[in-house]
């Protein structure tokens, strides 16, 4: 009963979108599929932080949601900054209920126990600028990630988000400090692939340890982070 983490899997069965005319993608989806049931079994749990799928809505997110629901585990899903589908909480349920996409769940204000570990996480923001309009955003996803963090049940914390915190030259201390008022020490994210993903930053900032698990970096393969 392990977890797993992974990223930016970009699905697109219900899209014209496909990743494989960029470099390092080809057969990207043969290649998820086959490494995650080389490894995941149906008792484990991966959390997929985020840019799931290019659909725009219900009807084209469908065959995606299908894809991961079939893959072993349960997985536990947050937002990107690409999920033009997500919507309320209530009718990503809805859809998920009716559909039987019983091994899939939605991370949002709110956490899951997982083997005596508290998954919490947001799409959290990369603040670049002082314009009202980001600080606006960036307060309100500070709050999100606060409402799952003060939702977590046990003392270990591990927090997922999309937009990473730290980079190589940037820190977003708001969403530091808040990962440090609940006392996070591991700490995962996405967004940064392909040429982007040399700003990664995966080292230990502030007493926490941050990694970047995009779907390319990590050879399309979900990363065992707790056995």
């Amino acid at each position: 009963m392990s977890i797993y983490a992974i990223a930016d899997t970009h699905l697109s069965f219900g899209t014209n979108k496909p990743m494989d005319s960029f470099p390092g993608w080809n057969d990207y989806v043969s290649r998820i599929e086959n490494n995650w049931k080389k490894l995941v079994t149906d008792n484990d749990t991966v959390v997929i932080a985020g840019d799931i799928s290019w659909a725009m809505n219900f009807d084209e997110l469908y065959d995606d949601f299908k894809f991961l629901n079939d893959l072993p585990g349960t997985k536990i899903i947050l937002k990107g900054n690409h999920d033009y589908w997500w919507n309320t909480v209530t009718k990503l349920n809805t859809f998920i209920e009716n559909n039987s996409f019983d091994s899939l769940k939605i991370l949002n204000n709110n956490s899951y126990d997982v083997e005596g570990v508290s998954i919490c996480g947001s799409r959290g923001w990369m603040f670049e600028s002082e314009e009202e309009h980001d600080e606006l955003i960036l307060a309100r996803e500070v709050g999100r990630l606060k409402l799952s963090l003060t939702d977590a049940k046990n003392d270990e914390i591990i927090a997922f988000l999309h937009y990473p915190p730290v980079t190589v030259d940037t820190k977003c201390m708001q969403i530091i400090d808040a990962l440090k008022e609940y006392n996070v020490k591991k700490c995962y994210y996405g967004h940064l692939h392909g040429s982007a993903a040399r700003l990664a930053l995966n080292d230990n900032v502030e007493g926490i340890d941050f990694q970047l698990v995009s779907c390319d970096k990590l050879g399309f393969m979900p990363l065992l982070i707790k056995k």
